[in-house]
């Protein structure tokens, strides 16, 4: 996509977060893998048989061996694990990661489509110190279009409807899905005043660095 590759040397480095089962080497999301070199999943484990604390802990593993900036490129029930991982962790705005792209959160409150859903339940609330887009599905078999944008709402973040595609999953037949892309630009850019402020504050000397080269020089 236009304007990715040519700044993939100096992007965040991007963390996809899977949900159930895993994503399959149709998706979006292991496409996006093979073409970016700074492109790395997060293996949450028990992908059949989630449990929200261990997948909590292993995210946060993840984010802590990764040099920032980061940002959380989320499926389905890897966006409630974004989440609850903001809510128990408290990441502070001038922490690793800078942003956030949660794209087609399931319901897991009231009826969930699935009973293993339920191990996120309740969703985390709380805004998201960073920037953050939720993507929802008009025909999304997992959650309704009002509640993606409560979802959205509870985080603070901006909702885009992405049309009629499903889950946007693998089944939903969009590729390497270019409008994520679009979404996933637009958020780099948001992103950006924040990175380039962690780059400078990296190269800031640290205190007492300058008296130190003084008393050396004497």
């Amino acid at each position: 996509m236009p304007g990715i590759h040519a700044r993939d040397h100096q992007d965040p480095t991007i963390l996809t977060v899977p949900g159930l089962d895993n994503s399959c080497s149709a998706h979006w999301q292991a496409l996006w893998e093979q073409q970016w070199l700074n492109c790395h999943r997060v293996d949450m484990g028990n992908w059949q048989t989630p449990n929200s604390n261990a997948w909590v802990n292993r995210l946060n593993l993840a984010i802590r061996q990764t040099a920032g900036p980061i940002i959380l490129v989320a499926h389905s029930l890897g966006c409630h694990a974004v989440a609850w991982w903001a809510a128990l962790e408290r990441p502070t705005t001038s922490g690793p990661v800078v942003g956030a792209l949660l794209v087609a959160p399931p319901e897991v409150d009231s009826a969930p489509a699935d009973p293993r859903l339920n191990a996120f339940a309740p969703s985390a609330r709380g805004v998201l110190p960073f920037p953050s887009i939720v993507v929802g599905s008009r025909n999304d078999p997992y959650i309704t279009p009002d509640r993606a944008y409560r979802l959205a709402s509870l985080w603070g973040a901006d909702h885009v409807d992405a049309g009629r595609i499903g889950h946007i999953n693998s089944k939903s037949d969009i590729g390497d899905w270019a409008f994520g892309k679009s979404l996933l630009a637009r958020l780099l850019d948001a992103v950006e005043p924040i990175r380039k402020g962690m780059d400078d504050a990296a190269h800031l000397p640290r205190p007492g660095a300058t008296d130190r080269r003084a008393d050396l020089s004497q």
